[in-house]
């Protein structure tokens, strides 16, 4: 981020103790080792364009930007970012992202046609999924993320199990397409739709040979599960990822939940990507911030249960464990009188990067220099 473009010193301010904070993360990891450079893994480092929502990017900027930030791949999450979705402009794009050297995965959104997130804006479910298949053949991704919806689709008729069986229907009607295309449909466990056990479900249900995983770490969190427990059951299936960290408190009402950059919550990283680098040998961490705010689980208030009819008890421990390590941060706001627009794409390009900092000098991902 240019500093130059901060509108006030108390902007300036938080922004230079982000990075400070980034800073002092990345030559804690080194000291851990005793050498000038963390342990290095074996494990391609990214970003996903959400995480940059604000800038309004297209796909030929988010290839500029991931390039000067010197990532390995780059998660283009929607449809839209592409501009045109025929072959000839996406082979350019190919072309664009491979003369920087960068690996590209795409994703677009909810291909239930019964889930609360469900838009017809690209026609049926079926069309949908195939549009976003034709696209990713074409751009060279291997995988197309996908979701089933969010956590409003547990309380609808028939529950989240309704909303598999009907996401899995879609996929298989095109099961032959993604694997004449080669490539992998990867569903996400997104915005607290499905904890890790009910995606896996869906992914054998469809079939592996074509359908994987997109690995959220925070999103697991809105699910009441530990991080680390959901890479254990989804690492296996996992193809892609969208990763960030997340703060996890106690609450009169039960707990809450915030998403945070990379090293700043409470999830175990150097372990987590012990296990990542053995379950997902192969696939790219993407990061995915999405900080800022608290959503709050009032798990101790009567009726919150009811969506979540066959929730597992070691799991929800694990995440009741993690609560009582975190404590309460405070939300972003923007500097008093500062642009809300130029706040939020400030905000968001100093969590990313701090978090691509961490991730690369105390955590020892990435393949380039």
């Amino acid at each position: 981020m240019h500093l130059s473009t901060l509108t006030d010193r108390r902007a300036f301010l938080k922004t230079t103790a982000f990075a400070s904070a980034g800073f002092a993360a990345s030559v804690a990891g080194l000291a851990q080792n005793g050498t000038n450079r963390p342990t290095k893994r074996n494990i391609k480092l990214g970003l996903d364009n959400f995480a940059v929502r604000a800038m309004g990017w297209k796909a030929p900027e988010l290839i500029e930007y991931a390039s000067r930030l010197k990532t390995d791949s780059l998660l283009i999450s929607d449809l839209d970012a592409l501009g045109s979705l025929e072959e000839k402009p996406l082979g350019e794009l190919k072309a664009m992202a491979a003369d920087k050297g960068l690996q590209i995965h795409l994703g677009t959104w909810s291909i239930c046609p019964t889930s609360k997130a469900f838009k017809n804006k690209w026609g049926t479910a079926e069309e949908h999924l195939a549009l976003g298949l034709r696209a990713a053949r074409a751009l060279g991704s291997p995988v197309l993320r996908v979701i089933l919806g969010n956590r409003e689709d547990r309380k609808t008729d028939g529950g989240i199990e309704a909303r598999i069986e009907d996401t899995v229907k879609v996929c298989k009607k095109l099961r032959s397409q993604a694997l004449d295309a080669g490539v992998k449909i990867a569903v996400e466990n997104h915005a607290g739709d499905m904890q890790a056990w009910e995606l896996v479900t869906l992914i054998e249900a469809a079939g592996k040979d074509y359908v994987g995983a997109n690995l959220d770490s925070g999103n697991a969190a809105w699910t009441l599960e530990d991080p680390l427990e959901s890479l254990e059951i989804l690492g296996p299936f996992a193809v892609t990822t969208s990763l960030r960290d997340s703060m996890i408190w106690e609450t009169p009402d039960g707990a809450k939940v915030q998403w945070t950059a990379m090293g700043e919550g409470v999830v175990d990283w150097p372990t987590y990507f012990d296990r990542f680098e053995k379950l997902c040998p192969g696939v790219p961490v993407h990061i995915e911030t999405i900080s800022g705010f608290a959503m709050e689980f009032a798990f101790l208030k009567p009726g919150f249960w009811g969506p979540f009819p066959r929730a597992r008890a070691k799991d929800f421990a694990r995440f009741v464990a993690l609560a009582k390590k975190g404590k309460p941060i405070e939300p972003f706001k923007p500097a008093q009188g500062q642009d809300r627009k130029q706040a939020d794409q400030e905000y968001q390009k100093a969590e990313l990067e701090r978090s691509l900092h961490y991730c690369k000098g105390s955590l020892g991902l990435g393949l380039k220099v």
